[in-house]
């Protein structure tokens, strides 16, 4: 069974904001057309479709590390701060990106809310799963759930 591991981030990650754009209770706010995502940025994405790719990423990082919380997560998405002539400095991430993305997981049955942190549910990773089987079909050219002999 192809699981999250065998297949490479950054393809995997953009096959499952592909797949998360048809669920309707994942969608970017209003304001995440002007947010920077996190301190440490000079500009908003330039990428029209960044929040679902934040929501790909996120989703992935609860599957492999889970359970994570809020600040675990922005510690993963922060970056140097350029401080000008001064030595840089590290920055978290943008926690309401993170927490948002939290909360529209959690309520399309994706995520679980426990005392240790986010965890992956039962859909969750059977939709994580569905996705790397069908991108390991794609690279390969064989059916999912069929051997290769």
């Amino acid at each position: 069974m192809t699981t999250v591991y065998d297949i490479p981030a950054d393809m995997f990650i953009r096959q499952a904001a592909e797949e998360l754009k048809k669920n309707p209770q994942i969608q970017p706010p209003d304001w995440a057309a002007f947010a920077k995502t996190g301190i440490h940025r000079e500009m908003p994405p330039e990428n029209d479709d960044w929040w679902y790719v934040r929501a790909a990423a996120v989703f992935r990082r609860v599957y492999t590390d889970g359970p994570v919380g809020t600040q675990r997560m922005r510690s993963i998405y922060g970056g140097k701060r350029n401080r000008g002539s001064a030595p840089g400095q590290f920055r978290r991430g943008s926690g309401s990106i993170i927490r948002k993305v939290f909360q529209q997981l959690e309520a399309a049955g994706y995520v679980a809310h426990t005392s240790e942190g986010r965890t992956v549910t039962a859909a969750g990773r059977s939709f994580l799963d569905n996705v790397a089987s069908g991108l390991k079909a794609e690279t390969t050219g064989i059916a999912p759930g069929i051997a290769k002999y």
